[in-house]
């Protein structure tokens, strides 16, 4: 929940209204633009699965 309101400006009410799976999906999708503007060197920081 955290990691979606950070990056996404949401308050827990817009994220606890998603499912599991979508909360899953915008994770992975986040994870992913920050992995592409971190740069190749970054990659290995972070990785949602």
């Amino acid at each position: 929940m955290t990691f979606l309101s950070y990056y996404l400006h949401w308050s827990r009410n817009d994220v606890m209204s998603l499912s599991h799976l979508e909360r899953r999906r915008w994770c992975s999708e986040v994870s992913s633009v920050n992995q592409k503007l971190s740069g190749p060197e970054k990659n290995k920081s972070f990785e949602f699965r």
